[in-house]
């Protein structure tokens, strides 16, 4: 018995064609928002594409100089500032460590609202009945079924969505997350009514589609259980392997409840998105582990892994044949021997740089920079063989489970056969900024070491209009100072005059007083240093440079932002990743009165925000 059987045969007709229309309809406002961030997203990248190389003398950075009085010719731009500042850096702070931007609360309740608009507009029979629950009742399931190939496609490491908008997977798995919820409160309210007022008059509750769409409610109620954010912190491992289960059971019992009155058409695209990403995964695995399989398999494939400190481990791995990667983009890692599961994956960023220099096809017709076409054929090889690593490298910080038992294998000494998968991300361009401040905390600096290595290489071959950098890292302990010591050295050796770079780390665990005093200023406090070998003596010190210094305790970045941003002028970007705090401090310093309109139509640089933060999804 369904739903139509309470209806008189006109009313009956009436649903089931608004109950079929609308997820249609619903999708054509989805793909029109869509269409307009791609619109948006793809003429950005085709402006950098096709625009010279000092591409950072745009509409955004004509003023190249502050004045008292206000420039109205930098609206279009003081615009855009109060945008950014809006919608990424306000935020809302549920708990201690969660936290939304406004874009994020925005679409939040812009899709619910859009659902539900859908689901009871023209709910009025045609006896004058308002609300008539006949009518939201089949039709409030149908838009819920309908949203699962997008919520399946925000769940894959490879979909349309990104390549569309431009935003990773990474970052889509918010939207993925609060879509499905959404949709799970939609399917019980189908469920509610069905209760109330159909499951009384069946004959009968064996029926196999009634069965199947118990199941079904029962298997997503629990996901959502699993999900919530604190489960998911204290077992991420156990929710992963739950995830995988309940969504295979909520599909296809979901698939033959709806196939009994057939409204199952929504339900099978979500297992040909959930199967074509895995097809396009198991190609990349194929091609670039492909030693594993061929006639040279071994040491190819064998990672090192060494012990750091306590807390974190370093993984070397040969960087397999026609592998490249943009800095701060991820692959997965899969290491049978470790994993619980064979084909176990487990994602970490790139902490080393692939080289454009190495690869002639990249450079070809670029101009380089005056500094670079005055160097010896030996400076400029040594610009290739410093920037361009032979190794995939990553910075680990131990936990529980997986990252626990990279620990237990370095203090071993073994070495573990591994697969990768990738890479992946959609990490920010920053050529075209006249400024970049980059902020690591701890492990972040796999993410912030890559693209400080990139903009040093691309203003040496005169593809980045990038003036001034500054590299701040926050970390407990001076050893790992060591982590950076070869390829910052060998780049800081690099930089041409063109370039003011300033590297300030951060030491926040008090040490004993050591032999020679590292802190800038007066009456501060020294550090304990890390131990230099005849081998780092040989290639250069790090703090050797005068570009580096080294400071005791929290980096105030409030202040030191305040400060950036104030002797800037043009494009400036901010780039962070580290700890949920680190992020947070850095949004706060970044809203007004820092960079506000008034400042922009002054003079004052654009600032772009571009966040990462580690943890857990």
């Amino acid at each position: 018995m369904s739903v139509r059987d309470f209806l008189p045969p006109n009313d009956g007709t009436l649903a089931d064609q608004r109950a079929q229309l609308y997820p249609t309809q619903v999708w054509y406002g989805i793909g029109l928002f869509l269409f307009i961030i791609g619109l948006f997203n793809w003429t950005s990248i085709l402006y950098l594409k096709f625009s010279r190389p000092h591409r950072g003398r745009n509409i955004e950075s004509f003023a190249t100089s502050r004045s008292n009085s206000i420039s109205f010719r930098r609206f279009p731009v003081a615009l855009l500032n109060t945008y950014r500042v809006i919608a990424f850096r306000w935020t809302l702070y549920i708990g201690n460590t969660f936290c939304l931007n406004t874009a994020e609360i925005t679409l939040t309740v812009a899709y619910v609202v859009y659902m539900y608009i859908w689901a009871f507009i023209n709910t009025t029979s045609l006896e004058g009945e308002k609300l008539d629950w006949t009518y939201w009742s089949t039709r409030i399931t149908m838009l819920a079924t309908s949203q699962f190939p997008l919520i399946a496609a925000l769940s894959t490491k490879n979909n349309l969505v990104s390549l569309i908008t431009g935003v990773s997977f990474e970052r889509l798995n918010y939207l993925h997350r609060m879509m499905a919820r959404v949709v799970f409160t939609m399917i019980w309210v189908h469920a509610s009514t069905e209760i109330i007022y159909t499951v009384p008059t069946y004959p009968s509750l064996n029926m196999a589609w009634l069965v199947c769409g118990i199941t079904a409610i029962t298997a997503f109620s629990t996901l959502v259980i699993i999900s919530l954010r604190p489960i998911r912190i204290v077992a991420y491992e156990f929710f992963f392997y739950a995830h995988c289960t309940l969504v295979l059971v909520i599909l296809i019992c979901a698939y033959f409840h709806a196939g009994e009155y057939q409204f199952n058409t929504f339900i099978w695209p979500a297992f040909v998105i959930w199967g074509l990403d895995r097809v396009i995964r198991i190609i990349r695995l194929v091609i670039f582990n492909h030693f594993y399989f061929g006639t040279f398999p071994g040491a190819m494939m064998d990672a090192t892994i060494e012990l750091q400190s306590e807390e974190y481990v370093r993984l070397r791995l040969r960087r397999p044949p026609h592998f490249h990667w943009l800095p701060g983009q991820i692959v997965y890692l899969i290491m049978p021997s470790v994993s619980r599961l064979p084909f176990e994956a487990h994602p970490f960023t790139i902490a080393s740089m692939d080289s454009v220099t190495s690869h002639p096809s990249c450079t070809a017709g670029k101009s380089t920079s005056k500094w670079t076409t005055k160097e010896t054929s030996t400076e400029q090889s040594l610009t290739t063989s410093s920037l361009s690593w032979k190794e995939l490298v990553f910075f680990i910080n131990v936990r529980n489970g997986f990252t626990l038992q990279l620990k237990e294998a370095a203090m071993k000494g073994e070495k573990l056969k591994t697969f990768i998968d990738g890479p992946y991300g959609i990490p920010p361009d920053l050529r075209s900024y006249d400024t970049s401040i980059l902020v690591a905390g701890g492990t972040g600096i796999s993410y912030i070491l890559p693209t400080f290595l990139s903009i040093i290489e691309n203003v040496n071959i005169g593809d980045s209009s990038c003036q001034k950098v500054v590299f701040v890292w926050v970390i407990r302990d001076a050893s790992f100072i060591n982590w950076i010591d070869e390829p910052v050295c060998k780049a800081l050796q690099l930089v041409p005059p063109s370039l003011a770079v300033s590297i300030r780390i951060h030491v926040t665990r008090k040490h004993a007083v050591a032999e020679r005093d590292t802190v800038n200023g007066a009456g501060r406090e020294t550090l304990e240093l890390p131990a230099v070998s005849a081998e780092s003596t040989a290639r250069g010190d790090l703090l050797a440079f005068e570009s580096v210094k080294t400071e005791c305790g929290r980096p105030d970045l409030i202040k030191m932002l305040g400060e950036e941003v104030q002797s800037a002028t043009g494009k400036l970007s901010v780039s962070v990743c580290g700890s949920p705090g680190i992020a947070q401090t850095v949004r706060q310093a970044l809203r007004p009165p820092v960079s506000s309109p008034i400042s922009v139509l002054h003079g004052g640089p654009s600032v772009s925000l571009f966040v990462e933060t580690y943890g857990y999804a």
